[in-house]
């Protein structure tokens, strides 16, 4: 079990070798760990730059200005609320790596990882990247931390399965129009996922040995984490699909299961195509699924809010912690 004291950072010092004496010295003076920080800062700001490119700045004016406060205060609330939602897959995945750190702390890697992992693109390794920077200083070896990125992989794709096999079953037409497939078909495949799903769930309950898989050697979570896996992970999809609607609902009337349907579908598009924050994947789907005028402007809200907003309080996140490192 690791220390559940408050949020602490701490870092050797490399200007010292083992043998006592000093290393070369640092380029600017400044650490690695100092660069990778700078580096991560000034990628946020290019990936603010470029999103915000591919529009014009009365675009921008005009969507923002256009859409309800309350409309827009909601997608705000729902894109905080499934962020909050994202911090317990890392505290999960805390608990099936065998450390049980502080909620704060988890919830402080796992915001700063994905703000900025949503919009680097393949989120599972740049967001392992940062996780790692935050877990090594708390106890946590390189396999931990790789079983938390893990962990925190199949709860996005059961949260995935599971509203996906929901959406399909209630709404198969939308998905049988984008896919030119048949709606029988539709049905069949969210069967399918949920039944996948009850799966993973069974092999949970029954399976206690070790999986091995050639070299790799691992286990399945027991019945609760699964269990809170499949919650948590669909209850993050449903809040973001949350955050789509009120962006969609301020240009026009349209029900939150259609919505979902769109963002579901668009969703996993975007993770095929390892697209930087499903970049034109997601306006492609949800525009293909909800005609009408106006709604480029409400995935553009979407865009805004739940990519770009929080990704300038994670790079700031990252620098602050990075710095309060080298003071110590």
């Amino acid at each position: 079990m690791t220390d559940t004291s408050a949020p602490t950072f701490s870092e050797t010092s490399t200007n010292t070798r083992p043998d006592g004496q000093r290393g070369r010295k640092r380029p600017f003076g400044l650490s690695w760990s100092a660069w990778i920080t700078l580096g991560a800062a000034v990628l946020a700001g290019y990936l603010l730059y470029r999103t915000l490119s591919g529009y014009s700045y009365a675009e921008i004016a005009a969507s923002v200005s256009s859409i309800p406060v309350v409309r827009l205060a909601g997608a705000i609330g729902f894109m905080a609320a499934s962020y909050m939602t994202l911090t317990l897959f890392d505290h999960l995945g805390l608990r099936y790596a065998g450390h049980r750190l502080p909620w704060r702390k988890a919830a402080l890697a796992s915001f700063t990882a994905l703000s900025l992992g949503h919009s680097i693109g393949f989120a599972g390794v740049s967001s392992g990247a940062i996780r790692y920077r935050f877990y090594a200083r708390w106890g946590l070896s390189m396999e931990d931390v790789a079983k938390v990125v893990l962990f925190s992989g199949v709860t996005v794709s059961l949260g995935l399965m599971t509203l996906g096999g929901i959406a399909l079953l209630l709404r198969p037409g939308g998905a049988a129009e984008l896919t030119g497939t048949d709606p029988g078909l539709a049905v069949a495949a969210g069967a399918g996922l949920l039944l996948l799903v009850g799966g993973y769930v069974l092999a949970s309950a029954l399976v206690t040995a070790p999986v091995r898989i050639r070299t790799w050697e691992f286990r399945l979570p027991d019945l609760t984490l699964a269990l809170a896996q499949v919650g948590v992970g669909a209850l993050n999809f449903a809040l973001v699909a949350a955050c789509l609607h009120q962006a969609v609902a301020g240009f026009a009337e349209v029900g939150y299961v259609t919505v979902a349907t769109a963002y579901v579908t668009a969703n996993t598009a975007a993770l095929l195509a390892h697209v930087p924050g499903g970049l034109g994947v997601i306006e492609a789907t949800v525009l293909h699924m909800i005609p009408g005028e106006g709604l480029i402007g409400a995935v553009l809200i979407f865009r805004f809010v739940y990519f770009l907003l929080p990704l300038p309080v994670g790079a700031a996140s990252l620098v602050a912690c990075e710095f309060l490192v080298r003071r110590r």
